[in-house]
């Protein structure tokens, strides 16, 4: 990640072609890879889900591990992300769905009129 790039930036920029990653990113860490002492940011609920994508470590770390992919880097937790969502969409997050699914969507537009032009254009 570049030096002057936010945590957020970098995932806007790595999931520019999958906007639902940086959604579903914003509610499980809101972008936190790391936490203030710089210790791995971890679950509020479940504190193997690590990263700014809130990968679980019992069920994906020896796979990240195999992939050469490292969860507690900001970089190997997005690609491994990327791997799971290419593999079995966003299921993986399915727990965080009420922040970012379609229903949450659908609030904020609701919430937000310009948002309803945008949509139309």
């Amino acid at each position: 990640m570049p030096a002057a790039q936010s945590p957020k930036g970098f995932v806007e920029s790595y999931f520019a072609d999958l906007p639902i990653m940086v959604d579903i990113s914003r509610c499980e860490s809101r972008f936190h890879q790391y936490d203030s002492d710089g210790s791995v940011y971890r679950g509020e609920i479940n504190n193997l889900d690590v990263g700014i994508m809130q990968i679980n470590e019992h069920y994906h770390s020896a796979t990240a591990k195999k992939l050469g992919l490292d969860l507690y880097t900001i970089q190997g937790n997005v690609a491994y992300a990327r791997y799971l969502y290419e593999n079995q969409g966003t299921a993986p997050w399915s727990s965080s769905q009420a922040c970012w699914g379609p229903a949450a969507k659908a609030a904020k537009v609701k919430s937000n009129p310009a948002a309803i032009v945008a949509l139309a254009n």
